[in-house]
C-alpha cells in the first residue's frame, strides 16, 4: 500500500549554492515508532473506517538495505502528488532531488536533498520545513507494543520502497495533525490494505517491484528482471573466470619459456668463456713456456709434465711454499727466479715431451711458436 510520513527538515543545515539550489540534510523516515492512521487510510471499511489504528514501523523493515537504497536519487516534490512519480511526470512534478548517500542516524533514515526550483527553495526557507516520504510498503495486522510502549494494532512488513519525499507548503499535512503525512487526495497514498495471503496480480503493468543491487546500484525490477539480472551475472562471471584462467595460464607458460632461455643463454655465455682465442692460447702457452724454463733451469729433474703452473712453482720453491697462499707463491717465484735465464723452450719441450714418453708434433709446433715470441 502507498503510505506518507510526516518529519521536519533541519532549518541548521540548509544552505544556499551559487546556482540558487537550497541543499541539507533532511530526516526522510523513522523506524521503531508508532504512527496513527485512520482506518479508511490503510483500506479498511465500515465501521473500522473512522477509527484510529496505530501502525509499528519495524526497524527491519525501514533499515533494509535494499529499502534505504531505493530512496536514492528519488525526486523532491511540492506536496503529494495524486498519482506516484514516474519519469513520464517527473519533469512536471520534481521539484528536487534526493543524494545518493543514503545512511541511519540512530532511528532516523538521513539522506541529502537538493531543492533546485527557485520558487520552491524560497518556501522551504521562509519555513515550509514538514517534509512527507512517500512509498510502497505492506500493512499487516499484528497487535503488539512498541519499544517506547505504544501499542499498536497493524505493522508494516515486506519490501518498502520510496516513490518520492514531499515537502509540505503549508506544515500541515492533515488539519493540524503532524502525525499523519499529507491529506489522503483521493486515495492516491493509503487507498488499500494489503491481503498478504492473496497473490499479486501480474497481470497488468502495475506488478510489484523489487530493489537490487546491480554493479553497486540500486535497480528497480521484477522477480522475473531479478532472474534474468543474475543469469546475465552469472554468465559473466563464468566468463571473466575463464579469460583469468586464460590469461594465467598464457603468463605462466610465458615465464617458462623466458626462463628456459635464460639457461641456454647462461649455457652459451659458459661455453664462450672457455673457448680460446688466438691471442689468449698463444699468451697461456708463452706463460706455461716461461715457467717450465725457469723452473728447468733452477732444477733440470724437475718433473713438470701434468702439473699446473702454480704446482711447478711450488715445487721450485719447496718447503718455502708451505701453507702458503697462491699470491704468495706466485710473487716469490718470481722474486727466486728474476736472476734466472730460462731454457730454451724447444728444448725444454722436447724434454716435456719425452718425459712423458715421446715428442709429439703438436709439441713441437707451440715450443717453435714459444721460441718466435721470445
Amino acid at each position: 500500500m502507498k503510505i506518507t510520513d510526516c518529519l521536519t527538515l533541519d532549518a541548521s543545515g540548509l544552505a544556499l549554492t551559487r546556482d540558487g539550489y537550497l541543499v541539507g540534510e533532511a530526516k526522510v523516515s523513522r523506524a521503531g515508532n508508532v504512527q496513527q492512521y485512520l482506518g479508511s487510510e490503510i483500506g479498511l471499511t465500515g465501521d473500522d473506517a473512522t477509527k484510529v489504528f496505530g501502525v509499528y514501523r519495524d526497524p527491519d523493515v525501514v533499515f533494509d538495505e535494499a529499502s534505504m537504497l531505493s530512496l536514492a536519487g528519488r525526486p523532491v516534490t511540492r506536496g503529494h502528488p495524486r498519482e506516484p512519480v514516474t519519469a513520464d511526470n517527473w519533469a512536471k512534478l520534481s521539484k528536487g532531488q534526493v543524494g545518493g548517500v543514503i545512511r541511519r542516524d540512530g532511528e532516523h533514515v538521513i539522506a541529502p536533498m537538493a531543492i533546485m526550483d527557485s520558487a520552491s527553495a524560497k518556501e522551504v526557507v521562509d519555513g515550509a520545513r514538514s517534509l512527507s516520504a512517500g512509498y510502497t510498503v505492506d500493512v499487516v495486522r499484528a497487535d503488539g507494543i512498541a519499544p517506547d510502549g505504544t501499542p499498536y494494532q497493524f505493522k508494516q512488513a515486506g519490501q518498502l520502497r520510496f516513490n518520492h519525499v514531499a515537502y509540505l507548503p503549508d506544515n500541515n499535512p492533515r488539519a493540524g495533525n503532524t502525525r499523519i503525512g499529507d491529506a489522503n487526495l483521493d486515495g492516491a497514498w493509503g487507498s488499500s490494505l494489503a491481503d498478504r495471503s492473496t497473490p499479486p496480480n501480474h497481470g497488468d503493468r502495475h506488478m510489484a517491484l523489487k530493489t537490487i543491487i546491480v554493479d553497486g546500484l540500486p535497480v528497480e525490477t521484477t522477480d522475473a528482471g531479478e532472474a534474468a539480472v543474475n543469469k546475465l551475472k552469472g554468465l559473466l562471471d563464468t566468463a571473466s573466470k575463464a579469460l583469468t584462467d586464460a590469461q594465467t595460464t598464457h603468463v605462466t607458460a610465458l615465464a617458462a619459456k623466458d626462463a628456459e632461455l635464460a639457461t641456454k643463454d647462461a649455457e652459451i655465455a659458459d661455453l664462450k668463456g672457455k673457448v680460446l682465442d688466438a691471442a689468449a692460447l698463444d699468451a697461456m702457452v708463452a706463460e706455461r713456456s716461461a715457467i717450465v724454463s725457469k723452473a728447468k733451469a733452477l732444477n733440470a729433474t724437475l718433473d713438470t709434465a701434468g702439473k699446473s703452473n702454480l704446482d711447478i712453482k711450488r715445487a721450485v720453491l719447496g718447503d718455502a711454499a708451505k701453507d702458503k697462499s697462491d699470491a704468495y707463491v706466485d710473487a716469490a717465484f718470481d722474486l727466486k727466479t728474476a736472476d734466472v735465464k730460462g731454457a730454451d723452450p724447444l728444448r725444454s719441450a722436447i724434454a716435456d715431451s719425452r718425459s712423458t714418453g715421446g715428442v709429439s708434433a703438436v709439441s713441437i709446433r707451440d715450443a717453435a711458436r714459444l721460441a718466435s715470441l721470445n
